[in-house]
C-alpha cells in the first residue's frame, strides 16, 4: 500500500516539474514596417499605444489590403479574433520603451515574434 502511494507521489511530482520546465514555444514571427497609415485608425484618429498601431498594422494587411514594402503577412493576426487579443499579448510580452516611442513614430521596420506560453499567448516586438 505503502509502495503505491509513494509511487503515486512521485508520478505527480514528476508530471508537476515536467509542466513547470516546458519552454515555450514561438508560434510565428513576422517582420513589418510601420508607415503612416498604420499609425491611424478607421476614423482617422491617431493611435497612441502601440498595441493600436500592431492591431492597424495587421488589419490594414490582412482586412484592408493595404501593405508597405518591407510588410510580411502572417497567420495569427489575419484572424480578427486574434487582432483583438493584441493588447493583452503585447501588455504580456516585451517592447522596451525606446522601441514603443519609435514604433508610435512609425516609418520603421519592426520584427515580431508571437509566443505560446504556460500564461498564455504573447508578443515580443523588436524595433529595426
Amino acid at each position: 500500500m505503502r509502495t503505491g502511494l509513494f509511487a503515486a507521489a512521485l508520478a505527480g511530482m514528476l508530471t508537476a516539474s515536467i509542466g513547470v520546465a516546458r519552454a515555450d514555444e514561438l508560434i510565428e514571427s513576422y517582420n513589418a514596417y510601420i508607415g503612416q497609415d498604420d499609425l491611424y485608425n478607421s476614423s482617422n484618429e491617431r493611435l497612441t499605444q502601440p498595441w493600436q498601431v500592431i492591431r492597424q498594422d495587421r488589419a490594414n494587411v490582412h482586412r484592408f489590403g493595404i501593405r508597405q514594402p518591407g510588410d510580411e503577412t502572417d497567420g495569427f493576426f489575419a484572424s480578427a479574433r486574434n487582432r483583438e487579443l493584441a493588447e493583452r499579448m503585447i501588455s504580456h510580452g516585451r517592447i522596451d520603451s525606446s522601441a514603443a516611442r519609435l514604433l508610435l513614430q512609425g516609418d520603421v521596420r519592426i520584427n515580431v515574434q508571437i509566443w505560446r506560453g504556460a500564461r498564455g499567448d504573447y508578443v515580443n516586438i523588436n524595433v529595426d
